[in-house]
């Protein structure tokens, strides 16, 4: 897989913002993302700017329309899509507000992926981690915390849903030792 530079992760990411914008309903969301990827664009240097689109076009992950004016237009294909859709969630760890009061439910996520998706295994291990899930097994983690849509957002993206289920329980036979670990006093 073709590995991305960080102006070529900026260029993919503002395009997707710029989705995210025609998606917006809220005009301060709306400023919010326009706010971000102001700041992104100012610190690239231009020389690699015109290197990076450059590549992206050539890896078909962009797509430049020349209008009869001489402007250029960049538009995402849906394979830039999906790498952008990638390197968001790559980039920063799925994001969550905790509830402030437990609902008494475990979710656990149990996953056997195959060897040959193994980069994806890994990606979701670390995922894991970063929510503070705890590990039961080498590919079974428990978490109090309601993730299940982050986690299948993560695992659509890669295509991995006929590996991994996700469990909401009421009750773990080592529940004692699970809630010591998550709420430490």
């Amino acid at each position: 897989m073709y590995r991305f530079g960080p102006v070529q992760k900026k260029i993919l990411l503002a395009l997707m913002g710029g989705v995210a914008l025609g998606l917006s309903r809220s005009p301060r969301q709306y400023f919010k993302i326009l706010r971000a990827l102001k700041k992104e664009w100012q610190i690239i240097n231009q020389q690699n700017l015109k290197r990076s689109i450059a590549r992206l076009t050539d890896e078909k992950l962009l797509e430049e329309k020349i209008s009869p004016d001489g402007t250029i237009k960049l538009i995402l294909t849906a394979k830039g899509k999906r790498q952008a859709r990638r390197i968001s969630l790559l980039g920063s760890s799925i994001k969550f507000k905790k509830p402030k009061r437990w609902d008494g439910k475990w979710r656990i996520i149990l996953f056997d992926i195959p060897e040959k998706n193994r980069v994806f295994r890994n990606i979701l291990r670390e995922h894991l981690r970063n929510l503070k899930f705890m590990k039961l097994q080498h590919s079974v983690f428990v978490s109090p915390y309601p993730f299940e849509r982050q986690i299948l957002e993560l695992v659509e993206i890669y295509s991995a849903l006929p590996y991994v289920r996700i469990v909401t329980a009421t009750k773990i036979d080592n529940e004692s030792a699970i809630k010591k670990h998550f709420f430490k006093k």
